[in-house]
């Protein structure tokens, strides 16, 4: 009898977890949050809610206290409750990896997982539709903080795999279907900058031709970099690009360009404090980066954001911020460049710590989100009222972003203090649905429509 009352108890909490990660939430009307409306915590946090944060509300520096709050990760609790929109579904995908984050789908649909706790990629093989991870191998180990990973040349039959270690970037030789590297790693950039922010993306553009790199910053905003007259500036600038930094910070802060084989590098664009991952917008071939912001200057100041990212543009780190704003520790440094800040296409709420993308493109989802990007808001320590922890829908309006965003996947957060989750990876699937990695408890979620 006890055998059985517990084979009962177990089925009964089975239930319970199913139910809790089926909860969708019927689509709300309401009108977009601006000002300060836009500004909330994880309460208010719902499938529907419409953000649209604009340069010219910003408040000024300060205005709020810094927080430090480093969140307290659990288990998931029995009665956590992933929430998504009416007519879509959550189920957990695959569970007990170390620190999952970027998620990539090769053309024949096998999913490519950066572990990054345990230096690998892996990759799982599910037929298309299924609800849970199938096959799953160790495709390449021994990397440095894998992060970035990308499939060349772009199409149907990739010949390599590349992976962007914190260090360098690789790759593996690669036939389609492979479940582990067929070769020892090439080195094809050989010394990246290594500390402070370690996350490095590669991505190439459409026709193959170019390999985009990101490297983030090493300090939070390079407060100690005063003290050149305007001759020096603008030699600088001419031999590193628009505003880039010197000294510990020389090479940091941007995107580089490179050929598939490593040569003819160069710098793309500076003044991206941390642009933690890339994707190519499929319907113009433009360049996006999900950027983390600068601390210590408040809870709501200054936003994250995601951005196109243009050719030898200036986007403000470390001297200014979202356009003409000045960052006051680095008050007067270079007055010559308050004009020349290309401001970024959607912010996001300061401190939520945005470090996935990928634009949908799928067959499964309604038609209005075609076109539209998912951002993994992964959130940050230095906010007093907790936000991130959640998945975010870009939205796009022929093509080109409206500035406004919208709550998607949200549950993650369990109370002021404690998460159970912090999601780091979003991609789509062969089959449309919406893969979503998180690295707190080292899980995989699907998120498939039912329509």
């Amino acid at each position: 009898m006890p055998d059985v009352v517990s084979h009962v108890a177990e089925m009964i909490k089975s239930m319970i977890a199913a139910l809790a990660v089926l909860l969708s939430v019927p689509a709300t009307a309401e009108a977009p949050r601006t000002g300060a409306a836009a500004y909330g915590d994880w309460r208010s946090d719902a499938p529907g809610v419409v953000r649209h944060i604009t340069p010219d509300a910003l408040p000024a520096p300060d205005a709020s206290a810094s927080a430090s709050r480093f969140p307290s990760v659990v288990e998931q609790p029995e009665d956590a409750a992933l929430r998504v929109p009416a007519g879509f579904r959550v189920t957990l995908f695959a569970s007990g990896l170390d620190r999952p984050r970027t998620l990539r789908v090769a053309p024949n649909g096998d999913l490519f997982v950066a572990e990054a706790g345990a230096n690998r990629v892996r990759v799982f093989r599910t037929p298309d539709g299924g609800d849970q991870a199938g096959q799953s191998a160790i495709f390449a180990a021994g990397l440095q903080s894998p992060f970035g990973i990308a499939f060349w040349p772009p199409g149907p039959e990739p010949r390599f795999v590349y992976v962007a270690a914190t260090d360098k970037v690789v790759r593996f030789p690669y036939r389609d279907g492979d479940l582990t590297a067929r070769g020892e790693p090439e080195t094809v950039v050989p010394s990246l900058p290594t500390g402070g922010h370690r996350t490095r993306d590669v991505v190439f553009s459409p026709d193959g031709q170019r390999m985009f790199v990101s490297v983030g910053s090493e300090t939070n905003v390079a407060a100690s970099l005063r003290g050149r007259d305007a001759a020096a500036n603008a030699a600088w600038d001419a031999a590193h690009g628009l505003g880039a930094p010197w000294g510990d910070e020389t090479g940091r802060a941007q995107v580089r360009s490179f050929d598939p084989s490593g040569g003819n590098g160069h710098l793309y664009a500076t003044g991206l404090r941390n642009c933690v991952a890339m994707a190519i917008q499929p319907a113009t071939g433009e360049l996006w980066c999900a950027v983390n912001e600068r601390d210590g200057l408040g809870d709501d100041l200054p936003p994250d954001y995601a951005a196109s990212v243009e050719e030898s543009a200036f986007y403000g780190w470390p001297w200014y911020y979202i356009g003409a704003h000045q960052d006051p520790r680095l008050a007067n440094a270079r007055p010559d460049l308050q004009d020349k800040v290309t401001v970024p296409d959607v912010l996001i709420q300061p401190h939520s710590a945005p470090l996935g993308i990928a634009f949908y493109d799928g067959p499964m989802f309604p038609s209005a989100y075609r076109g539209d990007a998912f951002v993994a808001l992964h959130g940050s320590w230095n906010r007093a009222r907790r936000t991130g922890y959640k998945v975010i829908r870009l939205r796009f309006a022929n093509g080109r972003p409206t500035g406004e965003y919208e709550d998607f996947l949200t549950g993650f957060v369990v109370s002021d203090r404690s998460v159970w989750g912090r999601p780091a990876g979003v991609a789509v699937a062969h089959d449309g649905a919406l893969l979503v990695s998180e690295d707190a408890n080292g899980t995989v979620w699907r998120v498939a429509s039912e329509r």
